[in-house]
C-alpha cells in the first residue's frame, strides 16, 4: 500500500471563482441539505453542518460541476462516482461518531465523504484501491485544508490495522459479504456502515456490542462493487 502524502497544488478543479459565484455555491449547499437531507430525516446537527460546508462542486470533474448539488450519483472517473448527497449524510449520521473520533474510510473516489468526515471534526484514514483516484483526492483534500485525512492509496480490505481501533468504518462500496478484518478493527461500540450485496444491495450497519455483533438493514443501496482481495474470499 502507498500512503500519499496530504501536500501539493490542487489541480482539476479550475479556480475559486468570484464572490458572486461563491455565494450562488452556498446557496447550493444550503437547498441541498435543506431539501434533500434534512427533509429524509437526517438530523444530526454536525453531520448537517458539515455538508453545509464543504464544497461538494470541487470534488467532481468540472463538466459535470453545474450539476454537482444535485440528487443524484455523479462520474468521478475510472468507472467510479460520487454517491448522492443523501446518502453521504445518512451514511454518516449512521456512523454515530463525535468530534476527536477516528473514522476508517474504505472507497476514497473524490475524497467528499473524507471530507464531510473531517469537517465534523473526525480523524479520517481513507483507503482507495484505485492509486490515480487515490492520488488526486490527497491533492485535493490537501489544498482544500483538510488536514485531518491521510490517503492510502491500496486493497482496503485488510483495513488500517495500525490506526485501529476505529470508532467508525464507512464502506463505499459493495461486497457480498462483510470484510472480518474490518469488523476486528472496530473499536467497542464503534459501527461499521456497508452496502453488501451484488445486484441487489443493503445498507447495513454492525455495531460491536459487549455480547457480540449486532447488525440492522437500514435501506436498499446502489453501490459499485468492491474489488481486490475480497473477490478472492470464499
Amino acid at each position: 500500500m502507498t500512503l500519499l502524502a496530504l501536500a501539493g497544488g490542487f489541480w482539476g478543479c479550475g479556480g475559486r471563482g468570484s464572490a458572486d459565484d461563491e455565494q450562488r455555491w452556498v446557496e447550493l449547499r444550503e437547498t441541498m441539505v435543506r431539501t434533500q437531507i434534512a427533509a429524509r430525516g437526517v438530523r444530526d446537527p454536525n453531520v448537517l453542518a458539515a455538508m453545509r460546508t464543504v464544497p461538494r462542486h470541487l470534488f467532481v470533474p468540472e463538466d459535470v460541476r453545474p450539476q454537482a448539488y444535485a440528487d443524484h450519483p455523479l462520474p468521478i472517473g475510472d468507472g467510479q462516482t460520487i454517491s448522492q448527497p443523501y446518502i453521504v449524510g445518512l451514511m454518516s449520521e449512521l456512523l454515530a461518531v463525535k468530534p476527536g473520533d477516528s473514522v476508517l474510510e474504505i472507497g476514497t473516489g473524490s475524497g467528499y465523504q473524507a471530507a464531510v468526515l473531517a469537517a465534523m471534526g473526525c480523524q479520517v484514514y481513507t483507503i482507495e484501491i484505485r492509486e490515480a483516484l487515490a492520488r488526486s483526492a490527497a491533492d485535493r483534500l490537501a489544498a482544500l485544508g483538510y488536514t485531518s485525512v491521510q490517503v492510502r492509496a491500496g486493497d482496503g480490505y485488510a483495513g488500517w490495522p495500525e490506526a485501529a481501533p476505529f470508532a467508525g468504518i464507512i464502506v463505499t462500496a459493495a461486497p457480498e459479504r462483510i470484510p472480518q478484518p474490518l469488523v476486528d478493527q472496530l473499536a467497542p461500540g464503534g459501527r461499521l456502515v456497508i452496502p453488501v450485496g451484488s445486484f441487489y444491495q443493503q445498507l447495513k450497519v454492525l455495531t460491536k456490542e459487549a455480547g457480540g455483533l449486532s447488525q440492522r438493514d437500514v435501506i436498499p443501496v446502489r453501490f459499485v462493487p468492491m474489488t481486490g482481495e475480497i473477490e478472492k474470499q470464499p
